[in-house]
């Protein structure tokens, strides 16, 4: 039986999940992509017609109350996040929310609280947690004869999203938004470094508004404390550069080994151990590691089908009736040390993880 789904919100962000859907939907994945909804008829009606959806409209219920759907995308506005979950978790639909889930803390757990208590399926757009480049370096930095990790430095810079291709004037208003760079765009960072380097205990940050926009920062720099004792460094940048991609370069020490790499999703990683020069894993060769791990198929293991693999993720969880990763408990844990970060910068101080309640 094939899942059907609608997806509210048609943004870039909608556009990239509605182009997913409609991959899969070709490609014999068990999915109908039925019903788009944005507060612009006419972009509702473009989205449909690309997608082949049966309905298109501005009414966010009508998805909500829809009897024929089983799943819905939120592709929102973040400030429309907790109603239209809260809303679709009462209506027993399957929940895909975009990150970040809220504008803050508290209203991330109150969604997270809502969907586990419907007992439907959710996932988080915390899409790096299906690169290829950061699942090959997780596995390579599982290897314990590296000894213990020393320093971890991640800088993360985005043009501002008002801008470009984005064209996402919200971001520049905090009522909407919630914030800037850290937890629009650096809450991938976050989820990312407590996925390789485990919990955060406490966090020192510093942000800055350099770009005339109240409330929405555009540098942001943090030491996150993990439980372990390693020290974590994180820079993220919007700046005004518009001809340069949006890029990540992470590097790492341990006793025995160096990793680096200065991309987020397809490209290489280069390491050197102990003894021996460094070495660079080339695009195909981290490619066919990341498929190998994932256990992806050839018939699957072109770029446009790697880059849909968080919704087909999410698909096939629905289908199984299973949890789906990454989950909004997962995103929460990523929302706690934002929020601690921020309140850090606020107050001046170090911040504990466990104030954030």
């Amino acid at each position: 039986m094939a899942l059907r789904v609608g997806l509210i919100g048609c943004g870039l962000i909608g556009r990239f999940h509605g182009s997913n859907l409609k991959h899969l939907a070709r490609s014999q994945a068990p999915l109908a992509y039925l019903a788009v909804c944005d507060r612009e008829l006419e972009r509702a009606q473009a989205y449909a017609r690309i997608g082949g959806c049966e309905l298109a409209t501005t009414s966010a219920l009508r998805l909500v109350e829809a009897p024929d759907l089983d799943a819905l995308y939120v592709c929102t506005e973040t400030s429309e996040h907790p109603d239209l979950v809260a809303a679709a978790a009462k209506a027993g639909k399957h929940i895909f929310c975009e990150k970040p889930l809220a504008k803050n803390y508290a209203d991330a757990k109150r969604m997270c609280d809502a969907v586990e208590a419907a007992g439907v399926v959710h996932q988080v757009g915390l899409v790096m947690r299906f690169s290829p480049v950061f699942r090959v370096l997780e596995d390579l930095l599982g290897d314990v004869s590296l000894g213990a990790p020393l320093a971890v430095i991640l800088r993360d810079d985005q043009f501002f999203p008002t801008r470009g291709h984005y064209a996402s004037s919200w971001r520049g208003d905090v009522a909407k938004a919630g914030g800037g760079t850290l937890i629009e765009h650096s809450i991938h960072d976050v989820d990312l470094l407590l996925r390789l380097f485990g919990p955060i205990a406490r966090v020192r940050c510093e942000t800055r508004e350099t770009s005339g926009h109240p409330g929405i920062e555009d540098v942001a720099s943090a030491t996150l404390v993990h439980e372990s004792g390693l020290a974590t460094q994180l820079s993220s940048v919007w700046h005004a550069m518009d001809d340069r991609p949006s890029t990540r370069r992470l590097e790492v020490f341990y006793e025995r080994g160096w990793f680096m790499t200065e991309h987020d999703y397809f490209g290489t990683v280069t390491y050197q151990r102990d003894t021996g020069a460094a070495v660079t894993l080339s695009r195909e060769e981290v490619l066919d590691r990341f498929c190998a791990l994932e256990r992806i198929g050839r018939d699957q293991r072109d770029e446009r089908s790697i880059g849909a693999l968080c919704d087909r993720r999410f698909l096939e969880a629905c289908l199984a009736k299973r949890r789906a990763v990454p989950s909004f408990r997962e995103a929460l844990a990523a929302h706690r040390v934002v929020e601690a970060c921020y309140r850090s910068a606020r107050e001046r101080r170090d911040a504990a993880i466990a104030e954030i309640v």
